[in-house]
């Protein structure tokens, strides 16, 4: 495995696979691997002919009062991780790599990046779609591989491909999930054991929604009206977000007509955890 520390490195490394017609695909993360990320590296290796994955805590997404500084790092197992899976490059570059002093310069996707996530932590996703465009100029990679977890940030960075014509397909994996049903996140890693069983409710009131909806009804309060009521049973479990909204558009919905996205956001004590589900008339 190539571990490239500069973006010259990871540049010249990405052009060397794709002048030599092969596909290059791109899997991007903080690190703090788990099955979860690896189930994108698998999903590349089976796509692409070359795979890089980059390692980068991204400090522009995170809120001044966010987890930022105790953000799990684990390079050495990570790597280690990485090299098991046949990974051909890690690009792992350091914040004055990727931020020069002064840098002015954003991309923002107006009115997406205010809806779910967007609307709870400010500027979060101004951070997301900056650095994962930085990653694709720098890479240049032929597919991206994203987790169906961060549905929101999906629907972000689909846009924003799409309105500045990057030549990357996107592809979205499905979710990963711990035996008990909690969606694997590197932030799990902060829950204490009490928490870890709360944190289950998460899921039950996303099965409650679809259970629900598989029984014929489609209007979409009634549908979080029975999933506020699975939530109301772990009271230390403070929601931040439950809605229905269109995937693409992150738009509420009032009736299901076409595909819906379920989501939900919580706190579980101080750290926040988010799941979604997929409704398909």
């Amino acid at each position: 495995m190539q571990i490239c520390a500069t973006i010259p490195e990871a540049r010249a490394a990405g052009r060397k696979a794709r002048a030599s017609c092969k596909r290059l695909g791109l899997v991007p993360t903080m690190g703090a691997l788990h099955e979860g990320h690896l189930s994108l590296v698998c999903a590349a290796k089976a796509q692409c002919d070359v795979v890089a994955v980059s390692i980068f805590v991204n400090p522009t997404q995170f809120g001044p009062t966010e987890d930022l500084a105790r953000y799990p790092r684990q390079f050495e197992r990570d790597c280690a991780l990485l090299e098991k899976e046949n990974v051909d490059i890690l690009f792992a570059p350091s914040v004055d790599e990727m931020y020069t002093k002064g840098e002015a310069t954003w991309v923002m996707v107006e009115g997406l990046s205010d809806r779910l996530d967007g609307r709870s932590r400010p500027g979060h996703f101004r951070g997301v779609t900056t650095v994962v465009a930085k990653l694709f100029h720098v890479i240049e990679p032929d597919i991206a591989f994203f987790g169906q977890k961060d549905a929101a940030q999906v629907a972000v960075i689909r846009r924003f491909v799409r309105d500045l014509n990057f030549p990357v397909e996107i592809v979205v994996c499905p979710i990963v999930r711990e035996l008990d049903g909690l969606a694997m996140s590197s932030r799990n890693a902060y829950l204490n054991p009490e928490e870890r069983q709360r944190a289950l409710v998460l899921q039950r009131s996303l099965r409650c929604v679809e259970e629900t909806f598989r029984a014929g009804e489609k209007n979409a309060a009634t549908l979080i009206a029975a999933a506020k009521e699975v939530i109301a049973q772990e009271p230390q479990v403070h929601v931040d977000y439950l809605e229905l909204v269109d995937p693409d558009t992150l738009e509420p919905i009032e009736l299901i007509t076409g595909k819906t996205l379920a989501a939900i956001a919580a706190y579980v004590g101080t750290t926040r955890l988010i799941d979604n589900a997929v409704l398909n008339p």
